[in-house]
């Protein structure tokens, strides 16, 4: 028999791959109305790597936030998380995740540190619920990589925005998750404050090898990551690629010279199913409206399709 050419796709592994979202759907029912907060959503986040998700309010970011932490269950679809079906989940596998797998930073301080703990004892606190051994240790180690080892004994009252927020990464880190992921962790912080919040989000990615994504509104954060997807109308719409610099090119051949802006592209996401988002403003340059009909014409002497407005 003829090889096919089925025979010949290579699938790629699931172990490459912390995160695996296929054509994910979550609803939500009441008794009048039926809402679809995710519409087929694809997404793919590869193990150890740091990326962040946007959108506007409304686009389905914070309820793919919520399944990824294992605070709400999906509809329908595929969501495997380090290799588990999260649709198969009991109430006590859901309870193990959020214990052993996943760290979640919030927003709001409040749900993230005690006030009455010192920065030291909030650290310890998972470590303790769990029944860690070394404790102290750890907790100082992780305050040493969030810049607040000198601020150990103080508490949340005597602490910065910034540096509650930093308090509360190094507790999210407590039980050495395989999975970072942070809610609008520089929406409430001053811009210098900001960019030292993402640099801890690199250094912990790089040095603990955990998978971060951060889910923001802050679309200025491609200008510090190298992957950013975003969500629109429940699906994912595009991702924003930074490219390599010719500035990094030359310094890996040796040439000592200053880093200009990093180069970023955008990309149109083909999900699984052949559906594509057009950017709100090419729909607008063609006259499109949603749920409109277009030409789609193969262009063989340029290699891409072509679209037209339809007069139908």
């Amino acid at each position: 028999m003829a090889e096919t050419d089925a025979d010949t796709i290579v699938k790629p592994d699931d172990g490459e791959y912390m995160i695996r979202c296929e054509n994910l759907v979550k609803i939500y029912k009441t008794s009048d109305v039926e809402a679809v907060a995710l519409q087929g959503l694809d997404l793919d986040v590869k193990r150890g790597e740091l990326m962040a998700i946007v959108g506007n309010s409304g686009s389905g970011k914070s309820t793919l936030l919520n399944m990824l932490g294992g605070l709400d269950r999906p509809s329908a679809g595929s969501l495997v998380i380090d290799g588990k079906d999260m649709l198969k989940f009991t109430d006590k596998d859901y309870m193990a995740y959020k214990r052993d797998t996943v760290g979640f930073v919030w927003q709001n301080n409040a749900r993230n540190l005690v006030p009455y703990l010192t920065a030291v004892q909030n650290v310890e606190l998972p470590m303790l619920l769990k029944g860690k051994k070394g404790r102290r240790a750890r907790a100082l180690e992780l305050l040493k990589k969030v810049g607040l080892e000198k601020r150990r004994n103080s508490r949340l009252d005597q602490m910065s925005g910034g540096e509650q927020q930093r308090v509360a990464i190094a507790i999210a880190m407590a039980n050495d998750p395989k999975l970072l992921l942070a809610d609008e962790p520089t929406g409430s912080v001053d811009t210098k404050t900001s960019a030292m919040i993402l640099d801890i989000f690199k250094e912990l990615n790089k040095s603990e090898g955990v998978t971060v994504v951060i889910v923001t509104h802050d679309l200025k954060l491609a200008e510090h990551i190298d992957r950013v997807v975003a969500i629109r109308d429940g699906r994912t719409s595009s991702e924003i690629i930074r490219k390599r610099s010719y500035a990094e090119e030359l310094n890996e051949m040796g040439e000592v010279i200053s880093e200009g802006d990093a180069v970023h592209e955008e990309l149109a996401v083909l999900d699984r199913s052949g559906r594509l988002q057009l950017p709100k403003e090419y729909m607008q340059s063609l006259g499109i409206k949603g749920g409109g009909k277009v030409k789609v014409e193969l262009d063989e002497e340029r290699g891409g399709i072509m679209l037209f407005p339809s007069d139908h």
